[in-house]
């Protein structure tokens, strides 16, 4: 498989939902993976599946990602990607771990863009509360993880650096098909004092 991706990782609320629009409305090539889903909570921009199902694509190889998290079980299922790519497509794909996000790169061969979204902890809090998110303590500890995950990262994973906070979605949005336009980049170290 040959071609690009781009995955958006950061915390919760940090505009990955709201930055994926904009790239879409921007360059129609650029198109969401809805994440696998076995659960419950939002339904948007998930594929919701049963155990069985998942169990099933498991069984087929086509799990490229599977992660745990707010009693939930999410996964990226690799046809989906390759369905976008032989169309020509730029997938987007989000994700809130490192572990996940290498297990991606290495599970799917394509020239991905990686993109740290960020924002400060007291804003994952006013973004949660503004959405009317019932977990909003779980939103803040899956904050607290993304900020630990960061601080043990090592090697620079990422391309980009976008504080959204400080960048509307439309820059944003730019900042990304300029980076993927411009092909392979070098990874940015993340500042050890980003909170």
């Amino acid at each position: 498989m040959t071609g690009h991706g781009v995955i958006l990782y950061g915390p919760p609320t940090s505009g990955k939902d709201t930055v994926t629009a904009e790239l879409v409305s921007q360059d129609a090539r650029f198109a969401p993976v809805a994440k696998l889903k076995v659960g419950t909570g939002r339904t948007t921009g998930y594929r919701r599946v049963s155990s069985a199902e998942l169990d099933k694509l498991r069984a087929a190889g086509r799990v490229a990602v599977e992660t745990h998290r707010y009693g939930n079980v999410y996964a990226v299922d690799r046809d989906d990607i390759a369905a976008l790519v032989e169309a020509d497509r730029v997938p987007v794909v989000h994700m809130g771990n490192l572990a996940d996000l290498r297990r991606l790169r290495a599970a799917v061969p394509l020239a991905w863009t990686s993109v740290l979204l960020w924002i400060p902890r007291a804003v994952c809090a006013d973004r949660s509360r503004q959405r009317r998110d019932t977990d909003t303590p779980a939103r803040l500890k899956a904050w607290d993880e993304t900020r630990n995950d960061l601080r043990t990262a090592g090697a620079p994973v990422f391309n980009l650096i976008i504080h959204t906070d400080q960048t509307d979605p439309a820059e944003a949005a730019q900042r990304i098909i300029t980076t993927v336009a411009a092909g392979p980049q070098p990874s940015v170290t993340v500042p050890p004092d980003l909170d």
